[in-house]
């Protein structure tokens, strides 16, 4: 890891993962024979925690990864080559780091990396991509969960959303220009064989939806960007480690969720990605961060509080309007330290508390007559 940092537990070793990973140690444990007195140990493990405790074993396992921190060394260094070192795209890395220039970020800069993730609404099998995050999950049975980054589709060329999944994979693949293609590059051949040249790099694997595939590059430039003509495109080393994990038939699922909610050890986090012209003016300036371009509290307050459910009372509402605002692409927590010890004694009746948290929401949506939000 960079600078010292330390290693995140249970992660298999780079050259076996491509990715950020987290590991799914219960999917290892064997449960036979001693599950009903296993299940009973843990039930009256819950009744004696508090119920702080029981929050947390109950609501975690939403992220994937940690954050960490980098310190530049060269002045020959950028973004490009921190961000394929640590498994990130180029606009993720900016986002996170805004004000530093990508191509000079001169020397002793430090950096937030963004390694942390929150996984996307969506089953939790297979492949999964965000478009929104510009990034892939994958889900092993026996290895745990993985996360590369991507490019994907430019304006008039958006990778579609849907569910597919994987009908055939071919390693070293031609490339058969489509209509598009051909129209914009007379130049280039109908086929172009394997090589340098084909922009599939070494392995592609199709999708049942026709003319889509997830593929390599030979521009690792342009991952973590939207500079594709719908493809998704990955680093080589990451869709070679892919491409020998996923069989034919693995099932694809593609989202865009500019907003992702999770939770883990007993906290709520928001992960807010910019928006898609944001992005495309972060690639035309190469600056960051871009243009505000603030998500209205009320247009997510409804789905917030459902998934702080109980805890609802515990969300730190300036904090979700700021990360609402920033879109600096990583999680944030939202949830207030746990008062539950205190509440233990107090006289404050259940209703007046959650009449408070109404009080509070109304509040954090109100919109004063000058405009400005608080």
């Amino acid at each position: 890891m960079r600078n010292g940092a330390f290693e995140m537990p249970f992660i298999l070793p780079k050259s076996k993962r491509g990715g950020i990973t987290a590991a799914m140690t219960l999917s290892r444990i064997s449960w036979r024979a001693p599950t009903r007195w296993l299940a009973l140990a843990v039930f009256c493990l819950l009744l004696l925690a508090g119920p702080a405790d029981v929050r947390a074993a109950v609501k975690t396992g939403d992220l994937i990864g940690e954050m960490h921190d980098y310190t530049t060394w060269s002045e020959s260094e950028d973004l490009l080559d921190i961000a394929r070192g640590d498994e990130l795209g180029l606009i993720e890395l900016m986002v996170a780091n805004p004000g530093i220039d990508p191509w000079l970020p001169s020397r002793g800069v430090h950096l937030t990396l963004p390694t942390m993730h929150i996984l996307p609404d969506a089953p939790r099998k297979g492949i999964v991509i965000n478009t929104a995050d510009l990034r892939l999950y994958y889900y092993d049975a026996e290895d745990g969960y993985f996360s590369y980054p991507l490019g994907v589709g430019r304006d008039g060329y958006l990778t579609p959303t849907g569910t597919t999944k994987i009908v055939r994979k071919k390693d070293h693949p031609s490339w058969y220009l489509t209509a598009s293609e051909i129209r914009d590059h007379p130049e280039l051949p109908r086929v172009v064989p394997p090589g340098e040249d084909n922009p599939l790099g070494e392995y592609a694997l199709y999708l049942g939806w026709p003319s889509y595939l997830i593929h390599g590059t030979n521009t690792p430039w342009g991952i973590g960007r939207r500079t594709s003509r719908g493809c998704i495109r990955m680093y080589p080393e990451d869709i070679e480690w892919l491409f020998g994990k996923v069989p034919v038939g693995t099932p694809v699922t593609v989202v865009n969720q500019p907003v992702k909610l999770g939770w883990k050890d007993g906290e709520l986090y928001v992960e807010v990605q910019p928006s898609t012209q944001q992005v495309d003016t972060m690639e035309e300036t190469s600056k960051s961060p871009p243009p505000p371009d603030p998500i209205p509290l009320a247009q997510e307050a409804d789905r917030i509080i459902a998934k702080a459910g109980e805890d609802a009372e515990r969300l730190d509402w300036p904090a979700i309007e700021r990360a609402l605002a920033d879109r600096q692409g990583y999680p944030v927590r939202i949830t207030q330290a746990s008062n539950a010890n205190a509440s233990a004694g107090s006289d404050t009746p259940v209703g007046e508390e959650a009449a408070g948290a109404e009080a509070g929401v109304a509040e954090a949506v109100t919109t004063r007559a000058d405009g400005t939000q608080h």
